[in-house]
């Protein structure tokens, strides 16, 4: 039997992306890997952190450094977690189990998509007992119907989750021209598992008053919080003015996320509004950021800006593309051992250290 072998050219998670890219189906990658419009927010916010130059502190003790954290009141190896991904059997096809169990093995958190193509207690069930493995979150678009969401978060509790992630910011999927110029269909065997089938809308339909009529409201976030054991995170938010509203609608945390690129194009990169939100909330959330994440000091840099945690995404993709389980593995150690080196290299022994003195205002 042929092992997962991880390529030798790869030094850092951009190295999976030409392999990963080798092994997908065309269409597939464009689902997953494109955005939407002319995909400026897509690149925007890669640039966003590349723009951001460190000043580091040099001659600061850094024995009994750590890159711990702790995270609605979980230990966390380091500030890493894996953002939802849907359809995970596209690019591997142990999918969604590959990529819990890889994240569980490096201590990292994971978040499982509500599009998954695995059912939900099944991947649960595989890393929930696994000693020193990172929070397992849920993550929730509202249904039409409020009783197949509270199916949902039913079954979610019972797995083992811990918290849940509602996504916020696509009452519509955003306009993927790449998606659309491949030709992309979900193939025979794969499908959102964990959903209720829903009828796609007649042809020619309304947009506002069939489409996007029962889009959730800040009364949904309410009654969410009412109807779950869990914590509960909005993730999507980029405005100011939405962080102080979800916090007093009793939101557990958020994450700011423009969903990859993949919903409005233009939106602002997260990297350029975090601080922003961090502000508003003055910590008084956790915050967690997505968008563009490559790099340890991609994640040394939203700490810095105000963020608690960062979730990796398309690059997880890429390793589960290339070598399954053991290139997610990978990815998400490369990312952590960065991190490391990069509060070595700012004089951060541990995550407190971090601050925005360490930025370059001028960038």
């Amino acid at each position: 039997m042929n092992r997962p072998q991880i390529p030798a050219d790869v030094a850092c998670t951009a190295d999976y992306e030409p392999h990963a890219r080798e092994r997908m189906d065309p269409a597939a990658w464009a689902y997953l890997c494109g955005g939407a419009g002319d995909e400026i927010t897509l690149r925007a916010n890669r640039e966003a952190w590349d723009a951001l130059r460190l000043i580091p502190r040099v001659l600061r003790s850094l024995a009994n450094g750590s890159a711990a954290i702790e995270l609605l009141g979980r230990p966390l190896q380091s500030p890493l977690l894996v953002a939802p991904m849907a359809h995970q059997r596209l690019a591997h096809p142990d999918g969604e189990a590959a990529t819990a169990l890889a994240a569980a093995a490096q201590g990292a958190g994971f978040v499982f998509s509500a599009q998954a193509s695995l059912r939900m207690e099944d991947v649960a069930a595989l890393v929930r007992d696994e000693a020193g493995r990172g929070p397992l979150w849920f993550q929730l678009y509202l249904q039409r119907e409020r009783a197949h969401t509270l199916e949902l978060i039913e079954r979610a509790e019972a797995a083992g989750f811990e918290a849940l992630v509602l996504t916020v910011d696509a009452p519509s999927s955003g306009a993927r021209d790449r998606e659309r110029r491949a030709g992309f269909r979900l193939p025979p065997g794969i499908a959102a598992v964990n959903l209720r089938p829903q009828a796609p809308p007649p042809p020619n339909a309304d947009f506002f008053s069939e489409i996007v009529a029962q889009a959730p409201t800040w009364d949904d976030v309410a009654w969410l919080c009412s109807a779950t054991r869990l914590p509960l995170l909005l993730k999507g938010v980029l405005h100011p003015d939405d962080a102080r509203q979800a916090l007093a609608a009793g939101a557990a945390g958020l994450i700011v996320s423009n969903h990859g690129g993949r919903t409005l194009d233009t939106a602002v990169s997260t990297a350029r509004v975090l601080p922003r939100i961090a502000d508003a909330l003055g910590g008084a959330l956790p915050l967690l950021v997505d968008g563009g994440v490559r790099r340890g000091t991609d994640v040394l840099k939203a700490l810095a800006l105000g963020a608690n945690a960062v979730l990796l995404g398309r690059p997880v993709l890429h390793g589960l593309a290339t070598a399954g389980a053991l290139g997610v593995a990978h990815v998400l150690r490369l990312v952590r051992d960065e991190f490391e080196i990069a509060m070595a290299l700012t004089g951060c022994a541990r995550v407190a250290d971090i601050n925005p003195r360490l930025l370059d205002k001028a960038s």
